[in-house]
């Protein structure tokens, strides 16, 4: 948070300045906005440094920080994190090994996490990579309709990969 300009630290000749409760002072000399912050047992507060001239508002500075901390902690609060895992699978997967993988893929996704899924080809499988396409389509069918393609399959070196998300239509 890029810190605010309070008091003597205002340089600026005239000043538009604010009161506490929003009246409207106009633009008065610097030395006169602070005598004014100071009579209220307040502070005075560079608020829009690049109007002509700045405006400054009377405040109390530590509890519009405060105040600033509690908005953008609770914006936080509101973000939704979404995670990537990964499962990995090779050309030649067995049935059973498959749907393991798939229902581990139907709980991450049910947590509203992404999943890349790929294939690892090595050696001669390279040869084969419509094998490893088939692979990934097999795992999609097994995964139903709560499960949606993001990024369709696509060979990148050595591994396949395709993203699943959740299926927000149900």
């Amino acid at each position: 948070m890029k810190e605010l300009l309070i008091n003597e630290e205002i340089r600026n000749p005239k000043i538009r300045l604010i009161g506490e409760d929003g009246t409207q002072y106009g633009i008065v000399d610097n030395s006169k906005a602070l005598e004014i912050a100071e009579a209220a047992k307040l502070d005075l507060v560079m608020v829009s440094p690049n109007a002509d001239p700045v405006v400054c508002k009377v405040m109390d500075y530590g509890k519009y920080r405060y105040e600033l901390q509690k908005k953008n902690k609770e914006a936080k609060k509101k973000q939704k994190v979404i995670n990537i895992k990964e499962i990995r699978m090779t050309p030649n997967i067995e049935e059973h090994d498959l749907n393991v993988k798939v229902r581990t893929t139907q709980k991450f996704i049910q947590n509203g996490d992404k999943v890349k899924v790929s294939v690892r080809f090595r050696g001669r499988e390279m040869g084969h990579t419509e094998l490893g396409k088939e692979v990934l389509d097999q795992f999609l069918e097994l995964l139903g309709p709560e499960a949606m393609v993001e990024k369709a399959p696509k060979l990148e070196g050595r591994n396949m990969s395709m993203t699943v998300i959740q299926n927000n239509k149900n």
